[in-house]
């Protein structure tokens, strides 16, 4: 294994320095579902990694394949874009998402645990979907990848175009391009992973949460009020 094999350990850990920073950002302000969903969003998002530095350092394990599929393909982004629902959307609309997004969520990570896997015979191996012997699995994880990619990437494009209006402070559009740089460069490197190349997923996992952690200090250094009403109440 080489250097690039250890990148995920430094995901893992800067995404751990970002979940608590989120996390007591929300503590403050409990009843901001958008947070709430942001918190749970950046915890997904160090599991990940965490799974592929177990495969990196101790090798291949079926339970730990499965559970790098789960919080990668399935809670890898879907829980940040769920924030990003509650802060634009209304609440019952986002309530009655949340409820399929879930619902979407639960089914196929089920289907993960209880689906049979293809034999492997070496010890350290670059974990791929192509593992699962139920190949419908793979075809659930685009739906959620399209859903997170239109309200992540999608509503921060939206808010940089609705901020870039403000000639004044401009901290909540460049925040917004931040983000949605972050979310979208994982979704590249998600791209090599189907063509067998690992790697480049591994950098773009800390290259896109890099991008949305400078992305959200942006805005909160910014004066500028936000347009969102949930946001705005609990700034």
């Amino acid at each position: 294994m080489g250097f690039i094999h250890y990148i995920p350990i430094a995901t893992a850990l800067f995404a751990a320095f970002f979940f608590v920073e989120i996390f007591q950002h929300w503590r403050k302000s409990s009843y901001a579902l958008h947070l709430g969903w942001w918190t749970l969003g950046i915890f997904f998002y160090g599991l990940g990694p965490i799974t592929e530095s177990i495969n990196t350092i101790f090798g291949y394990s079926p339970v730990n394949f499965k559970a790098w599929y789960i919080f990668g393909a399935f809670l890898g982004a879907a829980p940040l874009a769920q924030g990003t629902v509650y802060l634009m959307l209304k609440r019952r609309a986002a309530d009655m998402l949340s409820i399929i997004l879930i619902l979407v969520i639960t089914v196929g990570a089920v289907a993960v645990i209880l689906s049979p896997l293809k034999p492997v015979t070496e010890q350290y191996i670059k974990l791929s979907g192509k593992l699962f012997e139920w190949h419908f699995i793979r075809l659930m994880t685009p739906f959620i990848n399209l859903y997170a990619f239109i309200f992540l990437v999608g509503g921060a494009i939206y808010s940089a175009m609705q901020y870039s209006k403000d000639y004044i402070d401009r901290s909540r559009f460049w925040g917004n391009i931040l983000i949605a740089t972050g979310a979208l460069i994982p979704g590249i490197g998600g791209i090599a992973a189907k063509f067998g190349f690992i790697e480049p997923l591994y950098i773009s996992g800390l290259a896109g949460i890099c991008c949305i952690h400078a992305g959200y200090q942006v805005i909160k250094a910014g004066a500028e009020q936000s347009i969102y009403p949930a946001q705005a109440h609990h700034e």
